[in-house]
């Protein structure tokens, strides 16, 4: 039950971000876009976004259980760290080159478009160098 009811959430959200505008990569620029012709409508899209997630997350933070049982998977941590920062900006710089981030594209993928699919492995050669400097630096700090 519980993989239906993500997959049909996923479902949900690639189809809010095609209604939406956000996958595609001509409307985030021009939205982000504040010095040229700026299309406003996409906070439009986010406040709206926002006013429908807010009672959910009320809802969330009063319950220790899902709706189907599981444990409350909640963020507890408030502090702002380095990597925390620099990943906020390295995300930021690229979707304000690209126009895309995560989630849509993997919609334009799936909407068979050939640039998503660059994305994503460029986005999974990312996660991996990570991981690589991640488990480098773990391992130089390990005792010999």
């Amino acid at each position: 039950m519980g993989k239906i009811v993500a997959f049909l959430a996923g479902l949900l959200f690639g189809v809010g971000l095609l209604l939406s505008g956000l996958a595609n990569p001509a409307k985030v620029l021009g939205f982000l876009d504040l010095a040229g012709r700026w299309d406003p409508s996409l906070a439009l899209v986010m406040a709206a976004a926002i006013g429908v997630a807010l009672p959910f997350f009320a809802w969330a933070r009063r319950h220790d259980r899902a709706l189907l049982g599981g444990a409350m998977q909640l963020p507890t941590r408030r502090d702002l760290d380095g990597q925390l920062i620099g990943g906020s900006l390295l995300f930021g710089v690229g979707w304000g080159i690209a126009g895309i981030c995560p989630g849509p594209a993997l919609v334009t993928v799936a909407a068979g478009y050939w640039q998503g699919a660059l994305f994503c492995l460029a986005m999974l050669a990312g996660v991996g160098l990570h991981a690589g400097y991640e488990w480098q630096r773990d391992a130089t700090r390990r005792p010999a």
